[in-house]
């Protein structure tokens, strides 16, 4: 749906419409029907395939075209999340001490998206102007956790309105948030690597191991030979 796709967009950090991106699908499925055009005659007049072969390769080579672009947003997406969770405990601890020194929530973050760069910071500034546009503060930190691909974020925009709405001190919140964040991607290095030890047995059981037998039993069957 449009609505979806529109969401999808926000979190790959796009500003184009559903509608350009459904220009890109319509160009990566014309350059697949292309493609698979080449494909259908090259079979067709190399190997004998039959016409309904052909055209089975064309309609499959378009249909991934179209797949392909809409996979790579899918790889937009992944790969700024990753970007945004290791941006989120630094600006975080920024927050913090730009609030802690007795600045407001509104200029810190205008503070912090005006002297770091990244996508953290651009998305700041974008709540910044939300804010500055009229939006209030609440809903505009609702809104910066819809449009980040993070859910720390949105537990990080609900839990900064919160505190302005309750008179919780503010710095605290942030430094308990930038804490979480650690935490939470320590954690996902722990999995990531236990996930990594499993695949590097791999090679260890299906290359190493028969070489390793192989050196150990060679000199005991070179001996028996020797023997006899």
């Amino acid at each position: 749906g449009a609505d979806q796709l529109e969401r999808r967009l926000r979190l790959a950090g796009r500003r184009t419409s559903a509608d350009s991106f459904r220009l890109e699908q319509v160009v990566f499925g014309a350059s697949g029907l292309v493609i698979g055009v080449v494909l259908a005659v090259a079979a067709i007049a190399l190997r004998g395939t039959t016409p309904l072969m052909g055209v089975f390769i064309v309609v499959l080579a378009t249909v991934l075209g179209v797949l392909l672009r809409d996979y790579l947003l899918g790889v937009e997406i992944k790969r700024r999340a990753a970007k945004m969770a290791r941006e989120f405990p630094t600006v975080a601890d920024l927050l913090a001490l730009a609030v802690a020194a007795g600045e407001s929530p509104i200029s810190a973050m205008e503070r912090v998206a005006r002297t770091s760069s990244g996508a953290l910071p651009d998305e700041f500034a974008a709540t910044v102007a939300d804010i500055r546009a009229g939006t209030s503060v609440s809903q505009a930190l609702v809104s910066l956790g819809a449009r980040t691909p993070l859910s720390s974020l949105g537990r990080f925009g609900e839990g900064v309105s919160i505190a302005i709405e309750r008179g919780t001190p503010l710095a605290d919140v942030l430094r308990a948030q930038a804490q979480d964040a650690r935490e939470e991607a320590k954690r996902e290095l722990m999995e990531t690597a236990g996930q990594r030890e499993i695949m590097m047995l791999v090679p260890v059981v299906f290359f190493v191991l028969p070489l390793v037998i192989v050196f150990a039993i060679f000199p005991g069957l070179a001996v028996l030979e020797i023997s006899l």
